[in-house]
């Protein structure tokens, strides 16, 4: 152990000439243990460093160089409470960590039973964060409109049917072998399920957290995704994944869990922060001193405190820098805008950091603008770079399109990108992240196959999960063998995804949907590891209709100059061409009546491009539509009828329509017309 009289300002880990510099950021007051392990299996540590206050304090951070150490050491800390109070012995790990070791020996509930957790505890591991040549690596550029799909990362090919080996499936490399099938997709980025390490046994007895939503480290990469354990593999196997996706085309978007952490509630085990500063990283109650819960999982983060603030951004700047993510969707982000008694700011901290970052200046920034506590923030969420999952089109789409009345201004105002919600100035159609469905719910087979949720494996009886899906089963609870029914079931889905892909704002689509995935009503899988969230690539094959519908509609949508254009639409008026024409029944008159079930609208192309003209019907008969006139010198061609079973409801070739066409479009039926000459 050598002095540390000049601390350099990196906490966490870091080799350095000679040795490894171990600074942990703390709340001040007590002392600090660095335990050293030999391997990560190792129960006890083989050597102890008792760090001295007057050497090895600087401010709040405790920093030793250890000279004989290096890549690969596995390490915790124990801070002591000031003065001779007695508490069991804590091995933490480090806030700040690169990798995460020691899975075999831990055992979560023991934790806090042991007079010293230390044989049970996880250990962090010393990594080399530029140990790793990224060539010519660099970010794809989105040539038209983005197209984001999420993922989980190892969900995607657990399955003996994605056709990869074994050692492959479920790993971030198989995930970058069947990039294939979403290039050919249209998809512009991955928005992958949390990928930084968690705590799979954070869920009931006899389950496993698979979802990822229990961080137990900000920086170190998932450990059970890669084929080999050792943490340097596993960051080097990360960064191959990016590397891999970038090369076909493809941004990387991770969900990021700075909301909450694996310690839980009050009564929960002490993994990291809580022994590290629990005031500094979590929001309690000042008078009672009980932690502060808007996430639903005990604990709340103090995203605007000085230095739970720091922690996620130094985070943050690591993804980008280290790990060249491109983008990040911040969970149950309304979180962030709370200060540290829990009241939303109109400025949080944190956020005005984020936007103003260098590092992050050409990063995605999306948030789930919403969390448990009320906070719900679609269209006031602070800040100028932010997009946001809108989850009011989530919700109109699904209640127009399931026959309910009313809905149909709602409809118009998230067809056009939500202006009335995004007001804020510089807000641009980007900035709406639309869908229908999400890792979090029913998936869109399971939205026309079930009205209740059937959550009974999760062992909670059926107690979790939301209630309120907004879905229809057609009149039959699951699957079913009437071919009337399961035809009606598929025309559904393919409304949805016309309308998912043919109104303004950026289309996400929840992995699995493009070939009618099924979670057989589970709308909550979060802690099943089996094929409840495995994909089954053998669905590629039987619904292949299904998956060239949406390639189709994607590649139509990817690429349409107005549905590309980023500024909010105008609609087209007397003496005004705008970017889109309101229709019903008739030309030029929709009919927003509270009884309404029908919609029509037009996408113009004033250039005389790719003008598009949408019919939708929820009405319980077929609805006879008057097409507008098409531009001069062309025709309407039907591109899509959903109603089309045959066909898979893309009229391939199109079918060109007569001049002054009336159309009779199926109950629960959309058609979709493009003009040409």
């Amino acid at each position: 152990m050598s002095p540390s009289p000049h601390f350099d300002g990196r906490l966490g880990a870091r080799p350095v000439p000679g040795g490894v510099r171990f600074a942990l950021d703390a709340a001040p007051g007590g002392g600090a243990r660095l335990l050293l392990f030999p391997d990560a299996d190792a129960a006890l540590p083989d050597r102890v460093i008792e760090l001295d206050p007057q050497r090895d304090r600087h401010g709040r951070v405790w920093s030793v160089v250890v000279p004989d150490a290096g890549p690969g050491q596995c390490y915790n800390w124990v801070l002591t409470p000031p003065g001779a109070v007695a508490r069991p012995v804590q091995a933490l790990l480090d806030p700040r960590g690169l990798g995460v070791a020691g899975w075999n020996r831990y055992d979560r509930q023991a934790l806090r039973k042991l007079p010293d957790n230390t044989p049970v505890a996880l250990r962090s591991v010393v990594l080399d964060p530029d140990a790793y040549d990224w060539g010519d690596d660099a970010p794809p550029r989105t040539v038209g409109r983005e197209f984001i799909y999420e993922v989980h990362a190892a969900a995607f090919t657990a399955d003996p049917s994605s056709g990869l080996a074994p050692d492959l499936r479920g790993t971030y490399a198989g995930l970058a072998a069947r990039a294939d099938h979403l290039v050919e997709l249209g998809v512009t980025a991955v928005e992958l399920l949390p990928v930084a390490a968690y705590d799979p046994l954070d869920a009931p007895a006899g389950r496993r957290n698979y979802w990822g939503y229990s961080p137990l480290s900000w920086f170190a990469p998932h450990p059970l995704y890669a084929r080999d354990p050792d943490p340097a593999r596993v960051l080097d196997e990360f960064r191959d994944m990016v590397r891999a996706l970038h090369a076909a085309g493809l941004k990387v978007y991770v969900d990021v869990v700075y909301n909450h952490t694996a310690e839980a509630g009050a009564d929960g085990p002490e993994l990291s922060w809580r022994g590290c500063d629990e005031d500094g990283y979590y929001l309690r109650d000042a008078a009672t001193g009980r932690y502060r819960d808007y996430t639903g999982c005990g604990n709340t983060i103090s995203a605007n405190h000085p230095v739970g603030r720091r922690l996620i951004l130094d985070s943050l700047r690591w993804w980008v820098r280290h790990l060249h993510v491109d983008g990040f969707r911040f969970d149950l982000g309304a979180t962030h805008v709370r200060d540290v008694d829990g009241a939303p700011l109109a400025r949080p901290p944190l956020i005005g950091a984020m936007e103003a970052d260098p590092v992050l200046a050409d990063t995605r920034l999306i948030a789930e603008p919403w969390d448990t506590g009320g906070l719900h923030l679609v269209g006031d969420f602070p800040g100028d770079r932010f997009a946001v999952w809108n989850g009011p089109f989530r919700d109109a789409a699904r209640r127009f399109l399931k026959g309910d009345a009313g809905v149909i201004e709602e409809l118009m105002a998230r067809i056009v990108g939500s202006p009335d919600l995004l007001g804020r100035p510089g807000a641009t159609a980007a900035d709406t992240i639309n869908f229908v469905t999400c890792h979090d719910g029913f998936t869109l087979h399971d939205l026309v196959s079930y009205e209740r949720k059937h959550n009974e494996a999760n062992g909670e009886a059926n107690r979790d999960g939301s209630d309120a899906n907004l879905s229809w089963n057609g009149g039959v609870e699951g699957p079913s063998d009437d071919p009337e029914l399961m035809a009606l079931r598929e025309r559904r889905v393919r409304n949805f995804l016309v309308l998912l892909f043919l109104s303004h704002g950026v289309p996400m689509l929840c992995g699995g949907d493009e070939w009618g995935q099924t979670r057989r009503g589970n709308n909550n899988p979060w802690c099943q590891d089996n094929d409840l969230n495995w994909h089954d690539w053998s669905l590629a094959r039987t619904n292949a209709g299904l998956v060239a519908f949406t390639r189709r509609l994607a590649r139509l949508a990817n690429h349409h100059p107005v549905l590309a254009r980023r500024r909010f639409w105008s609609a087209t008026g007397p003496g005004h061409t705008g970017d889109i024409a309101w229709h019903g029944r008739e030309p030029g008159r929709p009919d927003w009546s509270p009884t309404s079930r029908h919609l029509a609208w037009e996408i113009v192309e004033p250039t005389g491009g790719a003008h598009l003209l949408v019919a939708m019907n929820s009405e319980p008969g077929p609805t006879t539509f008057h097409l507008p006139a098409p531009p001069a010198g062309k025709r309407w061609l039907r591109l899509v009828d959903t109603a089309d079973a045959a066909a898979g409801g893309w009229c391939e070739p199109a079918c060109p329509e007569p001049a002054a066409a009336a159309v009779a479009v199926a109950t629960h039926g959309v058609m979709v017309w493009l003009a040409q000459s």
